[in-house]
């Protein structure tokens, strides 16, 4: 039996390689779940890179096989100095924000927080404020905390993530939303356009 880490292995730093063959095999034997979430020990960062990719289309498949890793995702993933696994960190707790708990809310809006304040990349910036900005509808404190972060970003020199910054304020303050910000859900996008998610 190949092992998941070897399967992610090799070919073009920015493809894909075998991750949708890794995630229908693991689609079909739950029990390798456990090793392809292990692959995030990897010492290679393309794997690293291809795990965040399989977790998000795994999630997408079979939603609820990832809601006993929360705890993993928020102490372990939130974690690894790599962009790939930051903006994947948000993009899976906002999916699996209405199967936290409290307390796992509290610890990963922290993370979150701490990947807003001190993260560069892009996809990370874009994907962290997008969840934040979910989670603040509901909590007043996280919303005075985020009003602040969201006017520094929209001065950034960089349109995708400046108009996002500026779109997330606008919805918060009800106001019409303009359009135009690329969006970072692409994920040929996220491979290609950052070997930053690599280190």
């Amino acid at each position: 039996m190949e092992a998941i880490e070897s399967m992610l292995t090799g070919g073009h730093p920015n493809s894909m390689g075998r991750t949708v063959e890794v995630v229908e095999l693991v689609v079909a034997d739950r029990s390798r779940l456990e090793e392809l979430f292990g692959c995030y020990g990897s010492d290679d960062p393309v794997v690293r890179l291809r795990t965040s990719s399989a977790l998000k289309r795994l999630e997408a498949a079979r939603h609820e096989w990832l809601v006993p890793f929360a705890d993993r995702l928020i102490d372990d993933v939130g974690t690894l100095d790599q962009a790939s696994a930051q903006w994947t960190l948000a993009k899976l707790l906002l999916r699996l924000t209405p199967d936290l708990t409290p307390d796992q809310l509290r610890r990963a809006t922290v993370v979150l927080q701490r990947n807003l304040e001190q993260q560069h990349d892009w996809i990370v910036l874009i994907n962290t404020m997008e969840t934040l900005a979910a989670w603040s509808e509901g909590d007043p404190a996280l919303r005075a905390w985020l009003d602040p972060q969201l006017e520094r970003l929209a001065g950034d020199p960089r349109t995708s993530v400046a108009e996002r910054a500026r779109n997330l304020t606008a919805r918060a303050r009800r106001e019409p939303v303009p359009s135009g910000a690329p969006s970072p859900d692409d994920e040929r996008v996220a491979v290609t356009a950052s070997r930053r998610a690599l280190r």
